[in-house]
């Protein structure tokens, strides 16, 4: 649906129906909430920064390449963005241990999207690939947009932290760029690819569904788990993009891209495993020295 429409306009019409909607909410449940972001000045302005790369790098890449592809790159940048700033000492939100076993999990994850950048680049996925220019952009946003969108959630979670909850995040952290959508969709002789009032209201509701309420999901996610919990459980995502791409019939069967998304999905809920065995073993300990003592 997304990929024969202008993706500025996706853009416009989702996250400025996210501001309004939950900056009303927020206003009405907790309004000391918005006052305590005036104090966040510094995290409100990077939270906006990189959820403007982040959506404007993930639309872009949906309109060229496979969905299901771009998800996974998208989605699997996550955990490793949360692994590499925990391993430079970064910790943007609470810090969460990375246990030795994970890594394991984590090369997995950044193998299997290397593979998929190979099926895309020899022209085996299943869409049809443009000219080599927009096929290397369409690979390399998905990776910078996950990226983004991770550490724009860190600060997210710093907010959380504070005291503000999902409600008045998710009203000013797409401020910058429905900005940005608007002044492309006003000035910017761009088709927008809407052309009755039908289409606009299909669109209109399918970006509050597809894009929105899963949005502030996650956002609630994000305000009650550790981040790179939040970012494994999501990366699952892509398994479902690929199922539904079977009922459209602009993207033939790829078993290469089922393989590579597969390959990717075992080694994230390996991680799963192995972090919540670990995290189940720490309080037994506790408790078996507690009982010693």
């Amino acid at each position: 649906m997304f990929q024969g429409i202008d993706f500025f306009v996706i853009i416009l019409l989702a996250f400025s129906m996210a501001t309004l909607v939950f900056g009303a909410v927020a206003m009405l449940r907790k309004s000391d909430e918005l006052s305590l972001m005036r104090a966040e000045i510094p995290a409100f302005i990077w939270m906006n920064v990189l959820t403007a790369v982040a959506w404007t790098s993930y639309f872009f890449s949906l309109k060229y390449l496979q969905p299901s592809i771009v998800n996974t790159l998208h989605s699997g940048a996550g955990p490793l963005t949360v692994v590499v700033l925990a391993a430079f000492g970064i910790h943007i939100a609470r810090p969460s241990p990375v246990r030795r076993a994970e890594y394991f999990c984590y090369v997995g994850i950044a193998l299997s999207l290397f593979f998929l950048w190979w099926v895309v680049l020899a022209d085996r996925s299943g869409l049809q690939i443009e000219a080599s220019f927009v096929t290397f952009s369409g690979l390399v946003l998905p990776l910078v947009s996950g990226t983004a969108i991770t550490v724009s959630s860190l600060w997210s979670k710093r907010l959380n932290e504070r005291g503000i909850g999902a409600d008045a995040v998710t009203a000013g952290r797409y401020i910058l760029i429905v900005a940005m959508a608007f002044c492309v969709v006003i000035f910017g002789d761009r088709p927008s690819g809407l052309t009755t009032a039908t289409e606009f209201t299909i669109v209109l509701a399918a970006a509050a569904i597809l894009i929105v309420l899963p949005l502030y999901a996650l956002q609630l996610g994000i305000a009650r788990t550790a981040p790179l919990t939040t970012h494994t459980i999501r990366a699952l995502g892509p398994v479902m993009v690929f199922g539904m791409e079977l009922a459209d019939a602009r993207v033939s069967y790829s078993g290469l891209t089922l393989f590579g998304i597969v390959l990717y999905s075992f080694f994230v809920i390996a991680s799963n495993f192995v972090r919540g065995w670990q995290d189940d073993a720490v309080p037994n300990n506790r408790l078996a020295a507690h009982r010693s003592s």
